[in-house]
């Protein structure tokens, strides 16, 4: 029994990285902002979300987990064999616009970071741009994987940041399982927004293609399915830190719109100095973090997608057309955030609306792919599987009509 879970404890930490690290990372600038935005303008009430996006959340990881495992082929590559080129061109455009407005706000989140302590943008954005791009392109993917796993830790600053605001934990945890339901337009753009933030199309991609170049069989699948799980948990841990510390440092005084992740930790300031550099190191450490593996996880999905080389194990000659096109969404990315007066703040909002309006279109195509008998086997989905993934597909539409519904009526 002893030897038995000493295995499975060794294979574990073996498969540890994947399902782990792209759950976690999706707490990225935009991520925080939207959250820390709701717990600014609406309080407790957001919190009912987490528990119905967690279970979502951990269903549509599990299944690109699975898929990786069983197929030893990334989700784009699947599209591509069994949808066409045409339609994978087509997705590529999509997520590649899209994962553009994430990269823009994670560099915003290292500008707004930094600037906290007086450190100009256009020394921070520079250096953190030079500093992810030579880390990938000079590392190799058990280098790389190791570093992200140590920013993980990081995200702990969170929870702390939370508790020293002394929020309404009793108000906390009557909404974090009463839904609160309201016809209007910002409420349900805020909705959309932090499911599109807390189950982003680019993480599917990324985690397939981590599973794959990790080397992760099926027969490793029981301990990596149970990493992706505490991964997902995590995510959805810090989430509602983020949502109860910008409730109780910030809502309690009168809800209002915040500007930037950034301003959130201004929030924390009357609350002492810990919690705001704590709030704010998170930030820095969430926006560099992102800033490196969404630009990995775009070029990833585009050369699959198209059939180029891909890979952090191949060199630059090796897989050319991946690490151009890694480089240009970093200098993109860090570019646009050093121009005068560009609307970032409106930019990762849209971002975030974008990745909720994106994500039943991409699970679409995965809940067909997962329940192909003659790609999967008997590692198709179960019934409980499908309704749950289906009815994320059917409540994220929902979400999409209400919110152009409300759009339209207010012109």
């Amino acid at each position: 029994m002893l030897k038995r879970f000493r295995h499975h404890i060794a294979v574990f930490l073996a498969v540890l990285g994947p399902g782990f690290i792209t759950a976690v990372v999706d707490n990225d600038a935009g991520g925080i902002f939207t959250y820390s935005q709701a717990g600014a303008r609406w309080g407790y009430l957001p919190l009912w979300t987490l528990l119905p996006v967690t279970l979502a959340l951990i269903v549509t990881q599990e299944m690109c987990s699975r898929m990786g495992a069983v197929t030893g082929k990334g989700l784009s590559d699947l599209i591509r064999e069994e949808f066409g080129l045409r339609v994978t061109f087509l997705v590529m455009i999509l997520l590649v616009l899209a994962n553009l407005t994430n990269i823009m706000a994670n560099f915003a989140g290292i500008a707004g970071a930094l600037e906290l302590v007086g450190v100009t943008r256009y020394i921070s954005v520079p250096l953190g741009a030079a500093g992810i791009w030579w880390l990938v392109v000079k590392g190799n993917y058990r280098s790389v994987e190791k570093i992200f796993l140590f920013a993980c830790l990081f995200y702990v600053t969170y929870v702390i940041s939370g508790v020293l605001v002394e929020p309404n934990w009793k108000e906390a945890a009557l909404y974090s399982v009463r839904p609160v339901l309201m016809l209007d337009g910002a409420y349900i753009t805020m909705l959309i927004g932090m499911v599109g933030t807390t189950i982003a199309p680019w993480m599917q991609f990324y985690l397939q293609a981590a599973v794959v170049e990790k080397g992760i069989s099926a027969k490793d699948y029981l301990e990596s399915r149970i990493e992706v799980v505490v991964g997902c948990i995590m995510t959805s841990v810090i989430a509602f830190f983020i949502i109860v510390a910008c409730a109780g440092a910030i809502w309690k005084f009168g809800p209002r719109d915040i500007q930037d992740s950034a301003q959130a930790a201004v929030g924390l300031k009357p609350f002492g100095q810990w919690a705001f550099f704590l709030f704010a190191g998170g930030l820095l450490n969430a926006s560099l973090f992102a800033a490196c593996i969404q630009p990995l996880s775009t070029a990833y999905t585009v050369c699959e997608g198209l059939g180029f080389e891909s890979g952090v194990n191949k060199r630059f000659n090796e897989a050319p057309i991946f690490y151009w096109l890694y480089t240009l969404l970093i200098a993109i990315g860090a570019g646009v955030v050093l121009m005068p007066d560009f609307p970032i703040v409106k930019m990762i909002l849209f971002s975030q609306v974008i990745n909720g309006v994106l994500l039943p279109v991409v699970l679409i195509f995965m809940i067909i792919l997962i329940n192909k008998r003659d790609l999967m086997q008997e590692w198709v989905n179960s019934k409980k599987y499908n309704v749950v993934a289906w009815t994320t597909v059917v409540v994220m539409i929902g979400l999409t009509l209400a919110l152009v519904g409300t759009s339209i009526r207010g012109l």
